[in-house]
């Protein structure tokens, strides 16, 4: 994913910091509001992992830390749960100004609480995900419970979250006892998801399943089984991210990707960052991974590029047998093509290599049909295997590849 450091303000002019994330490609078909947990920051890894799931399904993705917090401006001794709330307005605010209306909310712990009485005032908001949120924004005193007289009493407190001292005024605790997350969560219109782990021990799954009571359909529960609170191991992080986001395609518009309007083919992008060889790819909208097996240093977390290319073939050798049988009304029900590929030298290839010397690049390729066809029907499905474009590039084209160095233009 690529990441954009942007700045806007808040109702109340204070300035507040954000990243958004976007696709390898740049063209999310959706734009999302992360909202992080409370006296956390949009820095928290896993909030990253998290994300990078969600731009690699397509998302667009603002995650930004409200005010007081992480690099936002103002104080946040002087913030409750309603300035969260109007923080998120204010953020939905910028991004429809600047890209897209979100049409995807996401918070993870006060967050989650956030997101979902946020989403009331956002029209433009399809689908609302939690992640071990609480039901009632209250929850979050349990912080600080051992302070909350001490608050009442002089109107103030210096209490220690997360081993961070935070000062926490009497207005906030009178704003989260205001709160009606019954009402709130019932009178919602939107798809909602419910994410818990049910070993979380900062919010108890008892909470998703009140969420989930209150909330009306469509809305849907996925357990995050062994998951700590704050999402620590990356696999989770990633899992949720994945599942959120293959939830909400059902709710949200998805449009089909569309040709390149300059060159009439499917435009590809690629991107590496520093996490080793893992590479993201976004291809005619569709997103892909490859990776490099851990043997050489990568993670194994996709194909490698290598594995890419001959499933490019297979894929092709595929379409074309159907496209060829379907034309024929031929009885072909299945095609399976089992591919590998590796180097070797042209005189220990026991192939055709003509006059070529030195290393070749070998693909076998086994073709499976499946059907009642007769030999000759078979033969030649065979023969238009050899006539499937990528095999036609890989054989007969001189290909030109034209390399060019893209500007760096100072980041907004």
């Amino acid at each position: 994913m690529s990441t954009h450091r942007i700045r806007f303000e808040n109702d109340r002019g204070i300035e507040l910091a954000a990243h958004l994330d976007l696709p390898a490609d740049g063209r999310p078909y959706a734009y999302a509001l992360f909202a992080h947990c409370f006296t956390c920051s949009k820095n928290l890894k896993a909030v990253g992992h998290l994300t990078r799931a969600m731009t690699r399904a397509g998302y667009g993705v603002l995650r930004f830390d409200f005010t007081g917090l992480g690099q936002s401006r103002g104080d946040f001794a002087d913030t409750d749960f309603s300035s969260n709330i109007g923080d998120l307005e204010s953020a939905a605010a910028w991004l429809s100004s600047e890209y897209e209306a979100p049409r995807l909310l996401v918070g993870h712990s006060l967050g989650g609480a956030a997101v979902l009485h946020a989403a009331r005032r956002l029209p433009s908001v399809r689908a609302v995900a939690t992640v071990g949120a609480p039901y009632d924004p209250a929850h979050v005193r349990n912080l600080f419970a051992e302070s909350e007289d001490e608050i009442r009493a002089s109107g103030h407190a210096k209490v220690s979250i997360g081993g961070r001292p935070f000062t926490i005024r009497k207005e906030f605790l009178d704003d989260l006892e205001a709160q009606d997350p019954a009402r709130v969560i019932g009178d919602l219109d939107v798809a909602i998801l419910v994410m818990h782990s049910p070993v979380d021990t900062t919010v108890g799954i008892d909470n998703a399943a009140l969420i989930y009571k209150a909330a009306k359909h469509p809305k849907s529960f996925v357990s995050l089984d062994s998951a700590d609170h704050l999402l620590s191991r990356e696999e989770d992080a990633l899992y949720t991210g994945g599942v959120l986001s293959a939830w909400s395609r059902r709710y949200i518009e998805v449009p089909t990707a569309e040709e390149d309007a300059d060159h009439g083919h499917r435009h590809v992008t690629v991107t590496l960052d520093a996490s080793r060889y893992r590479t993201e790819i976004v291809a005619g909208g569709h997103a892909l991974v490859a990776d490099e097996p851990e043997s050489v240093g990568g993670t194994n977390r996709g194909p490698s590029p290598y594995d890419l290319l001959v499933a490019g073939l297979g894929a092709c050798t595929a379409i074309t047998l159907r496209m060829y049988a379907d034309r024929k009304n031929w009885p072909m029900d299945e095609v399976h093509v089992h591919l590998m590929h590796e180097k070797m030298h042209a005189k220990d290839c026991d192939c055709d290599a003509g006059d070529r010397m030195g290393k070749i690049d070998l693909v076998e390729r086994e073709i499976e049909l499946i059907g009642d066809l007769t030999d000759e029907q078979r033969n030649r499905l065979l023969e238009i295997a050899d006539r499937c474009p990528v095999h036609r590039t890989l054989t007969e084209s001189q290909v030109v590849i034209k390399t060019t160095l893209k500007p760096v233009h100072a980041e907004a």
